[in-house]
C-alpha cells in the first residue's frame, strides 16, 4: 500500500494518513488494525540538513525522532529514537521526524555527524507502527527545501514540481519491480 501526508501533499495512487506524528500514527494504526497491507510504502517531501540538494530523491527505510535539543543537549530521551525495517547491509540515511520544521541551518547541520540526512514529518511513525505490525516498509522523498529561515517559502516554492517528481519516480519504480 502507497500512502502519503495528505492535506496538499496528495498523490493520485497514495492513501492520505495525516500530517505530523500524531495524526499518522492514530490513521496507519486504525488501518493496521482493520485492513492490515503487505507492505507500506511512505511517499513525501524532505527538507534536507545540507548534504541533499533541492529536487533529490531519497529512498529509506530508516527514521529517526530527534529534537533541536538533544543536538545541543539541552534534552535527552529514554525512547529508542531510531527505527528501521531495512534488513540488508546497505546503509539508509535517516530520515528524522518531528512535529515541527527545523530552520536552524547552523544547528541542524549537527544531525549530518549522526548520518541522519533529511527530515519529514511523519515518516517516524510510519515505520514505527510498520514495525510493531510486522510489516515491511520504506519511504521516498523528494527534497524541497534546506532547513534553514527560508525552509517554508522554499517548501511552498518547490513542493509541486516535488510532487510531480515523485510521482514520476515511484511510477517508474513500480513498473521496474513488476518487471521482474
Amino acid at each position: 500500500m502507497i500512502i502519503c501526508a495528505g492535506n496538499n501533499e496528495n498523490f493520485s495512487f497514495a492513501t492520505p494518513m495525516g500530517v505530523g506524528l500524531v495524526e499518522t500514527a492514530m490513521n496507519i494504526t486504525r488501518l493496521c488494525l482493520f485492513d492490515k497491507p503487505e507492505f507500506l510504502l511512505f511517499v513525501g517531501t524532505a527538507g534536507s540538513y545540507g548534504d541533499k540538494k533541492i529536487f533529490d530523491i531519497v529512498e529509506s527505510k530508516t527514521a529517526s525522532n530527534i529534537e533541536l535539543a538533544f543536538l545541543s543537549n539541552d534534552a535527552y530521551t529514554p525512547l529508542d529514537n531510531v527505527v528501521t525495517t531495512n534488513t540488508t547491509n546497505v546503509k539508509d540515511i535517516v530520515v528524522n521526524s518531528s512535529n515541527y520544521i527545523s530552520t536552524n541551518e547552523e544547528l541542524t547541520k549537527n544531525f549530518l555527524k549522526f548520518g541522519v540526512g533529511i527530515e519529514n514529518m511523519e515518516f517516524f511513525s510510519v515505520l514505527r507502527i510498520a514495525q510493531e505490525f510486522n510489516i515491511p516498509a520504506g519511504g521516498v522523498f523528494c527534497v524541497t527545501n534546506y532547513t534553514n529561515k527560508n525552509a517554508h517559502e522554499d517548501f511552498l516554492k518547490n513542493q509541486d514540481r516535488a510532487k510531480t517528481m515523485l510521482e514520476e519516480h515511484v511510477r517508474n519504480r513500480i513498473k521496474e519491480l513488476t518487471a521482474k
